[in-house]
């Protein structure tokens, strides 16, 4: 892929798959390959003070482990960051790091409040979202797709969803585009943890208003639902409105920009899609299959379990690379090709079972519309500039994607 440098990996016990840099800059698919023919279950060594963990990367290995919620838990934690440093504290709070009836209960009111009536809303304002910013992109004749139009999408989205009233959403996207787009190397480490803790702060009020006065938006529904029997608690309500905002955003920004680039390096698959309207549908699922934002998906083992030989011990930390398994030449027919009229295509980027992403259908329709717009109004695109990539070991993708746009005249 474009910017990225090949590595043979030979030595193993070499590799770090903890170095954020490793996963910006280097082709890691000779890596996967390499670790699903000869060691499709491998004990990642320690780094310094860091304990090793296991690495699953075979697709039928993956869907397993995401189905065994018997002996793999997310209670302490779903990626590396959290569960080599003492766990997630959200653990048994946050839908994402919960499990059992609360857990249960807790995704079935978030999803109660992703229904069919909030999704014909949202999808209209996607819509014309979408429109505008591409419309905007054509006037001007360049852009950063990743950030005037992939980040605000979603941002957008999400807004409505958590019912931020109109005169604030300007500055709430503001501040949500800077604590998001931490692949950003200038903003400074501060700037992105002040814009964290204003986006919290803005939230945390939000809900206290809402919970004497509430809407039919999703901040009300946690700040005046009952989950297992009880209220959720203030902090509860502001991680799961956090854990929206992250879920909602980095997923769909992540496909869209990363699906651009595929579309730009495959320029066959682009005509191919400014051809047919049908290919809309099945191009999402490619793009969410080759870009697969969040690499890895973290579980820790409540028992001990053997696969090929090895004794996964309980409290070991497992990490299930999805990136590897959405690239598996035993479930996918020729899985280094982009063709975005794949089928079938079971891919494993929003997971599986009881912790399939909530916002799947939210990234999906934002991804349809956006190939959607492009196909019927830009003629041409190419790349001007340098793409610069994510350093981080949890999500891949592109934070800044030059392009010079050429509207279509039919469009």
């Amino acid at each position: 892929m474009l910017g990225l440098k090949s590595v043979a990996f030979e030595d193993l016990d070499r590799v770090n798959l903890l170095d954020p840099a490793l996963h910006a800059t280097a082709d890691l698919g000779p890596l996967w390959s390499k670790l699903r023919q000869e060691a499709p279950i491998w004990w990642h060594p320690p780094q310094g003070s860091v304990t090793g963990f296991w690495v699953v990367t075979r697709y039928a290995d993956v869907l397993g482990l995401l189905k065994n919620h018997e002996r793999f838990t997310v209670g302490r934690g779903n990626m590396l960051a959290t569960l080599l440093h003492g766990g997630d504290t959200g653990a048994g709070r946050m839908v994402a790091v919960s499990d059992g009836r609360w857990h249960a209960g807790l995704r079935r009111l978030m999803l109660s409040g992703i229904g069919p009536k909030v999704l014909d809303l949202v999808k209209d304002l996607t819509e014309a979202t979408t429109r505008d910013l591409v419309s905007r992109a054509l006037e001007r004749g360049t852009c950063d797709f990743a950030r005037d139009v992939a980040a605000q999408i979603p941002l957008t989205v999400i807004c409505e969803l958590l019912g931020v009233p109109p005169q604030d959403r300007p500055r709430v996207l503001e501040l949500t585009n800077r604590a998001m787009l931490s692949g950003d190397i200038e903003a400074p480490d501060i700037e992105i943890r002040v814009a964290r803790s204003q986006i919290l702060q803005y939230y945390a009020n939000l809900a206290a208003v809402r919970g004497g006065a509430p809407g039919s938006d999703m901040v009300s529904l946690l700040a005046t639902s009952e989950v297992d029997g009880r209220r959720l608690t203030k902090q509860e309500v502001l991680l799961n409105c956090y854990n929206l905002i992250v879920g909602g955003d980095e997923t769909a920004r992540l496909a869209m920009s990363g699906g651009l680039l595929a579309l730009m390096e495959n320029p066959q698959q682009w005509e191919r899609l400014r051809r047919d309207p049908a290919l809309v549908d099945p191009a999402t699922e490619e793009i969410l299959r080759w870009t697969t934002p969040a690499s890895h998906i973290g579980r820790t083992a409540l028992a001990d379990v053997t696969l090929h030989g090895e004794v996964i011990r309980e409290g070991d930390v497992v990490t299930i690379w999805n990136v590897s398994a959405n690239r598996d030449e035993h479930a996918f027919a020729e899985p280094d090709v982009f063709d975005i009229g794949r089928s079938p295509n079971r891919h494993l980027t929003f997971g599986y079972g009881l912790h399939f992403c909530i916002g799947a259908v939210l990234a999906r329709m934002e991804l349809r519309t956006m190939l959607r717009v492009l196909r019927e109004r830009v003629a041409k695109v190419k790349l001007r500039g340098e793409v610069r990539r994510i350093e981080s070991n949890f999500i891949t993708g592109v934070s800044s994607l030059p392009v010079a746009l050429e509207k279509d005249p039919a469009g």
